[in-house]
């Protein structure tokens, strides 16, 4: 959490010394008119932006987020102001004094350019308050949730500045094209970690077919196609199989892929998510997967009609549209997270694999059967498990060699980045 607050401040900050250029929406507001007020001598004008780590009369050490640490002497006659939440200009901001600051403080220095990087004569301090971050945050948050989508990636055109992704419900799925221009932020997360504030920025050629992508943006009338204002991906592979072994003491477990017939080592953190799918839930599952078979597999539905009554089962729906099996209307397949409806209607299956039951580490047992997401991980350090659902049997054995099996991804990036790429 306080990594987060730390980026979302960072971020926030990084906007006062840019002018809001690139922000994603209900950020940009706030900070508009930081602009104007750099305009002047932009050659001999330098900032910094990161966390107070000490005080000692006018000499502030910075720690910025990246690099060492920066030695601030605070001018006698330097302007100093703190912003308050939702406060939209920074020349209306109230002025604070030099005993005001704490260790702690976010804030975003600006002074002129010296030689030696490490240290930086400011002229101006801007704070930024927690609350304010936080304001901040929620509406970032908000504005994913009410403008965003995902799911993997199917086709990229860096030329174009277009990529092509297929959403997934239990209603089937759909291709969007993401529609990119030179103002449209992209990041990627980094290979072991599902933290947005680990992010990195990037560009369209680094995306790749098979990751993850969620965009914020606009979307066409028919939903089809979305102009995006900012993109994050990511590759976080889905392993399904049988438990080979678990160390408890060391935090890993190994895995009998089905799909690629390998052994996959994988760590689990304070951070992941291990849930079990109740057998009902399970057999549900496993019956839309030989529902969507094709006529003569063995195991597929024996004729059309069948077919469209165990999908209909699996989605938690009568075969005539009606309420979902088992009760009201918006229930589901059983319990947790509403069932999976979502608000204002309709069916979210990453939140209906949410509510699962969590279980821990010593819950799991060579053998088991599982379908794991994972973090990309490095040659070095191996993957992490993002979220691991125990309790497939039913699933693995309606589609034995593991790939159908991932009808119950994506799971990546389901929240709003701004929080984890697991929510």
């Amino acid at each position: 959490m306080t990594r987060k607050v730390s980026f979302i401040a960072s971020f926030v900050l990084a906007i006062l010394a840019a002018g809001g250029a690139g922000m994603p929406a209900g950020a940009a507001s706030m900070l508009g008119s930081a602009q104007a007020q750099d305009a002047a001598s932009q050659s001999a004008i330098a900032r910094k932006i990161g966390t107070i780590k000490t005080i000692n009369g006018n000499s502030i050490t910075l720690s910025p987020e990246s690099g060492p640490d920066v030695t601030v002497s605070v001018e006698p006659n330097a302007r100093m102001v703190r912003l308050a939440p939702g406060q939209t200009d920074v020349k209306a901001a109230p002025p604070i004094q030099l005993q005001d600051l704490r260790v702690g403080d976010k804030v975003r220095v600006r002074g002129y350019a010296s030689a030696n990087a490490t240290t930086f004569p400011a002229l101006e301090v801007v704070v930024i308050t927690g609350s304010a971050v936080a304001a901040v945050g929620e509406q970032i948050r908000q504005d994913w949730q009410k403008r965003g989508l995902g799911g993997p990636v199917t086709a990229v055109d860096a030329s174009a500045g277009t990529v092509t992704i297929s959403t997934a419900s239990v209603a089937g799925k759909k291709s969007i094209t993401i529609h990119t221009s030179a103002s449209t932020v992209v990041r990627r997360y980094a290979p072991n970690s599902t933290k947005f504030e680990d992010a990195k920025v990037s560009t369209l050629q680094d995306v790749h077919v098979g990751d993850q992508l969620r965009a914020r943006g606009d979307r066409s009338a028919d939903s089809g196609d979305l102009t995006a204002e900012e993109i994050v991906t990511g590759r976080f592979p889905n392993v399904a199989g049988l438990i080979k072994s678990v160390d408890a003491s060391a935090g890993k477990i190994s895995v009998q892929d089905l799909a690629s017939k390998k052994t996959v080592e994988l760590k689990i953190t304070s951070d992941s998510q291990l849930h079990q799918i109740p057998a009902e839930m399970a057999q549900r599952f496993a019956a839309r997967l030989k529902s969507q078979l094709p006529p003569g597999t063995p195991g597929a539905g024996g004729n059309s009609g069948a077919r469209s009554s165990a999908s209909a089962e699996a989605s938690g729906q009568t075969a005539t549209g009606g309420s979902p099996a088992g009760g009201a209307a918006g229930g589901g397949m059983g319990a947790g997270a509403g069932g999976g409806a979502r608000a204002g209607g309709g069916f979210d299956l990453q939140r209906m694999l949410d509510g699962t039951p969590a279980v821990t580490l010593a819950d799991l047992h060579k053998g088991d059967a599982v379908a794991v997401l994972a973090t990309e991980g490095t040659a070095t350090d191996g993957s992490t498990v993002i979220k691991l659902f125990s309790g497939v049997e039913p699933i693995l054995q309606a589609a034995p060699n593991g790939s159908q099996a991932m009808m119950l991804a994506p799971w990546s990036l389901g929240g709003a980045p701004g929080g984890d790429a697991s929510q």
